[in-house]
């Protein structure tokens, strides 16, 4: 970095933004990145918010398998370390609250103001891992908790004693990550014994050396899946992410090629399923909530309204979700919440966790192809049943990278702008109604959040939480899929215009 200005006006620009998701970014030297010092200051703010408001606070922490999250883990309290899906030169430091769910809006900010008063050379109070008295404060999680835990994976089943064919074969691949033991365990302790991992992905390992970008969205994560299915002829490939919160699938199709699904795909197939089996079984709530958050597919509100099931619409992020599940079980109605899902890979049954569960989701993602394979369905020919029934649905996401100060101060000006000349026609169809977050919307809080609908697309910008990026959601309701592709390339490129011009 020495003699490079632009990189190190970038690590020096600002503090590390502490928010709802924690902390996250490049792991390096400066004020900007994640480092032991930055880690230790959100740890002293943190465990001053913490000492504030509670007599005896205790923590729990873990960690996952990226470079320096031991490290990390060794200066904090009361964390998750972890980047989740991002490249390995990334860190985070999520932090969850007494209940399990992530920290929001409200929380986050307390914190922050406790974090911006602490100087991270003079205030922060810390000792070495390995001395006597912190080793003699910390205590190993008993392991009746992950054996629970497992428990109340498998309780979410849905099939309530019916029998179904097992017999798949199955390639798992928990990309480096943490995901290796809780997914192989569940899934062949619940009869699926034909699941083969991916060798060259299966230990932890930082620096993910055969996927780069360990994330289930992006295609080049699932080539070495891809890869083992057609050496052993597997039905269904499943990966998870390293922290083991995001969840892709790929099928193989008729012809014997493998169709990768996008995670409102999915999660579109896994609510209907969830649906058609609870009212075949006779146990579906009488008054059913599904949530999911406002960049999902609205094809999801359409299926809900056919199962006249509650649609509860979120901000961006699982966390938003955890916090409706926790209000749910306060009115004494947590039975009622079925299912959730989001656009970013995360799905959710039951309400014994408050985060997106991707040992769950594999579970459940087993389950329902093995039902549909015993009634002679495929994942692909029920996903065309959907679309036959309520329109074909096309959804994608873009991002467009800012790095340094100035690429913040464009997302800013970007976004301004949307707000003072918004977008009257997208794609050739006028604009029939903008929303802006920014103040916040009905129940939801305030958020940099612009949406544009006209009668068949819908439009959400937003800057992304976790990475110096502008984030684009686009929802398409066409004829077929290349019509679908054919409005969303205009919409993409009619946003890359305003971008950059």
């Amino acid at each position: 970095m020495a003699g490079n200005v632009e990189l190190i006006s970038d690590a020096f620009c600002r503090d590390l933004a502490f928010g709802t998701g924690g902390l996250r970014g490049t792991i390096g030297a400066g004020t900007n990145r994640m480092n032991i010092y930055t880690v230790r200051r959100a740890s002293q703010g943190l465990s001053n918010c913490l000492k504030h408001g509670h007599s005896n606070p205790s923590v729990v922490l873990a960690r996952d398998s990226r470079i320096k999250s031991e490290l990390f883990a060794k200066a904090a309290a009361g964390i998750v370390i972890t980047a989740s899906h991002n490249p390995k030169k990334y860190n985070g430091y999520k932090v969850y609250d007494f209940d399990g769910c992530q920290i929001t809006t409200k929380i986050a900010k307390a914190i922050q103001e406790k974090i911006s008063l602490v100087d991270m050379f003079k205030d922060v109070k810390y000792m070495a891992a390995d001395s006597a008295f912190v080793s003699g404060m910390l205590e190993a999680v008993d392991s009746s908790i992950y054996d629970n835990y497992l428990s109340a994976v498998k309780a979410q089943s849905v099939l309530y004693g019916s029998d179904i064919d097992k017999n798949i074969s199955i390639v798992y691949t928990p990309l480096n990550g943490t995901g290796l033991k809780p997914v192989t365990e569940v899934l062949k302790s619940s009869g699926y014994e034909n699941v083969t991992v991916v060798e060259s992905q299966a230990d932890p390992d930082g620096e993910f050396p055969t996927c780069p970008k360990p994330n289930p969205e992006e295609r080049s994560a699932m080539d070495e899946g891809l890869s083992n299915c057609r050496a052993v002829g597997a039905d269904l490939l499943i990966a998870t992410d390293p922290d083991v919160d995001r969840c892709g699938i790929a099928v193989r199709s008729g012809s014997g090629e493998y169709v990768l699904l996008s995670a409102n795909e999915t999660g579109v197939l896994l609510f209907d399923y969830i649906c058609s089996q609870r009212l075949q079984h006779h146990t579906m709530p009488d008054y059913p909530v599904f949530m999911k958050t406002i960049v999902t597919t609205p094809l999801a509100e359409k299926i809900a309204k056919h199962y006249g099931v509650e649609v509860i619409n979120t901000l961006t992020g699982f966390k938003f979700i955890g916090e409706k599940i926790g209000d749910l079980e306060v009115e004494g109605r947590e039975e009622d919440f079925i299912f959730a899902f989001e656009e970013s890979y995360g799905y959710f049954a039951g309400s014994y966790v408050r985060d997106k569960d991707r040992v769950l989701a594999a579970y459940l993602i087993a389950e329902m192809f093995c039902c549909y394979k015993t009634n002679h369905v495929s994942l692909p020919g029920r996903l065309q049943e959907l679309y036959e029934q309520y329109g074909y649905t096309l959804d994608t996401q873009h991002s467009f990278k800012f790095g340094g100060p100035a690429g913040i101060e464009k997302m800013k000006k970007l976004m301004d702008g949307l707000r003072t000349e918004p977008m009257h026609d997208i794609a050739g169809q006028p604009v029939v109604t903008v929303e802006d977050y920014k103040d916040g919307l009905g129940n939801l809080p305030p958020s940099n959040v612009m949406k544009f609908q006209t009668k068949d697309y819908s439009l959400i910008i937003r800057p992304s939480g976790t990475e110096p990026k502008l984030k684009m959601y686009i929802s398409v309701v066409a004829e077929n899929r290349a019509a679908a592709e054919m409005v969303d390339d205009q919409i993409k490129s009619e946003i890359q215009e305003l971008i950059y011009g």
